[in-house]
């Protein structure tokens, strides 16, 4: 299997985060706290590229980042949702006042 990545020469317009956007995009797009992960994955994939000459695992972390980006982009939707995970994994509501990344954690995210 390939991977292929979305580059259009036209003045971009719509949502930064449409397929083929580009890396600075997707981490301006992160929470603060999931943009390490994302600078370890991408110099990883980049370094993976630079000696196999194959941009397929560079292309796969870009999209696998780029859609945690996409649903991060809408935050109280995000928080809902990372709400809903950790109930499902405790079975318990968290507080409305916790922070994200104890709701994350509870919810294996």
């Amino acid at each position: 299997m390939t991977a292929t990545y979305a580059y259009d020469d036209q003045p971009s317009s719509g949502h930064p985060l449409r397929p083929g956007a580009s890396p600075h995009a997707i981490r301006a797009g992160l929470l603060p706290d999931d943009r390490p992960s994302f600078d370890e994955a991408y110099e990883h994939a980049l370094t993976e590229a630079r000696e196999t000459l194959d941009l397929t695992g560079l292309f796969r972390v870009l999209e696998h980042w780029r859609r945690v980006a996409l649903m991060q982009s809408d935050r109280d939707a995000y928080r809902r949702a990372v709400r809903r995970a950790a109930k499902l994994a405790t079975g318990e509501e968290s507080p409305t006042d916790e922070p994200l990344s104890v709701t994350r954690t509870k919810a294996g995210m």
